[in-house]
């Protein structure tokens, strides 16, 4: 889930909206990127970076759902290993019965349909439960990917920077980060004030 979800940020942060326009929401609070990448005179595209650790440690929408679906996968795991648990305790049951000699052979001949008739059941309950946390996760990124993506056309509405990358310890291309192009913390406060007094 993790990195599922932060593929929608490491994309969505990629280049920043080119929307016109100004916005009361513009004057977001300052970073150091403010000064350094919009120097007066300044010929080349003026560049920022938001460090996604930060933003899943410190973005509250995202930490909240990301909870809620590690709890439903956590519930689907416990859903589907007590079933697994179950039929295979009856197919102890069955074996058991079997070495006593306890069934006729069209008893066991039935038993054993049966217990193959759960086992395609099982499977496909386990199929469909993952299908739908599929959909769910899936749901989830487009909703992050909107936020990010409205938040930014107000946050860049003044054309400030002509991009805007992501960063992530470990798996990024970016080699070399000058950190007074850092606007994590300005974009980070935005989002989680964008997200006061929501519901959902």
């Amino acid at each position: 889930m993790k990195n599922g979800c932060l593929v929608v940020l490491a994309t969505g942060l990629f280049a920043a909206c080119q929307q016109g326009g100004k916005s009361a929401n513009t004057n977001t609070t300052a970073s150091p990127a403010t000064t350094s990448s919009t120097k007066a005179g300044d010929a080349g595209p003026r560049i920022a970076y938001v460090d996604l650790d930060s933003v899943e440690a410190r973005y509250e929408y995202f930490k909240a759902k990301k909870s809620e679906l590690e709890k439903r996968q956590q519930a689907i795991d416990n859903e589907l290993k007590a079933n697994v648990r179950a039929l295979q305790n009856e197919a102890a049951d069955f074996q058991r019965r079997a070495n006593a000699n306890q069934l006729t052979q069209a008893e066991g001949e039935t038993a054993q349909r049966t217990l193959m008739e759960k086992q395609q059941q099982l499977e496909a309950k386990r199929q469909n439960l993952s299908q739908q946390y599929m959909e769910q996760e899936a749901k989830f990124n487009e909703d992050l990917q909107k936020r990010l993506d409205d938040f930014l056309k107000t946050f860049n509405a003044d054309k400030k920077y002509s991009f805007i990358f992501s960063y992530r310890a470990g798996a990024s291309n970016i080699l070399y980060k000058d950190e007074s192009l850092d606007i994590t913390a300005p974009v980070i406060e935005g989002l989680n004030k964008a997200n006061e007094g929501k519901t959902n």
